[in-house]
């Protein structure tokens, strides 16, 4: 069930770029992104309590996760609902920890353990994007959505900057500290 719930978000990716930029039915694709966001609360909290964890849905999950953030990003930028520098620096920040995965797996390590604050701020991140997505429609608490948006987007952004800085500080000790393992030959 947790990864079908994972396939479903997946195939709501294009679903919401449709909506967003084509279609321009800014509500679907405001209802579409909280409910990306609810089942992707969902399948991690399933997979846990129906102990379904599984290899497919640990490399699912984040991937949807990532894509869902990249594509929302692009479409946020096509829109002028954010400016792309915002964008640079969200993706940008993933790329680098992408990065230092390297770190972790040359010493036939496990990547880090999550700083919840890292989680709190993809929170933040991900309640800013539909909130930004609600101050664009016509109704009335379209500049309350904006404003929450903005503040949760500015807050989540500094603090999602900063536990990237913590994660490759991480990595820069673990690499001054524990050799690589040798390559084995094959």
């Amino acid at each position: 069930m947790p990864n079908v719930l994972s396939v479903l978000r997946l195939l709501g990716v294009p679903l919401f770029l449709w909506l967003l930029l084509v279609e321009r039915a800014d509500g679907w694709a405001c209802v579409l992104l909280v409910a990306s966001g609810v089942t992707d609360f969902l399948d991690g909290k399933l997979a846990r309590l129906l102990d379904q964890s599984s290899r497919l849905g640990a490399l699912l999950d984040p991937f949807v996760d990532r894509l869902y953030l990249i594509t929302t990003l692009a479409a946020f930028v096509i829109r002028g609902m954010i400016p792309w520098w915002v964008a640079v620096i969200l993706v940008g920040r993933d790329l680098v920890l992408t990065l230092t995965l390297s770190v972790y797996k040359r010493r036939d390590l496990p990547p880090p353990e999550v700083i919840y604050l890292g989680k709190a701020a993809t929170f933040a991140l991900m309640s800013a994007l539909p909130w930004l997505l609600a101050g664009q429609m016509d109704w009335a608490a379209a500049g309350f959505g904006r404003a929450l948006g903005g503040a949760l987007l500015v807050w989540g952004t500094a603090v999602y900057v900063w536990t990237g800085v913590l994660y490759t500080g991480r990595a820069i000790s673990v690499a001054r500290a524990i050799p690589a393992v040798p390559a084995r030959a094959e």
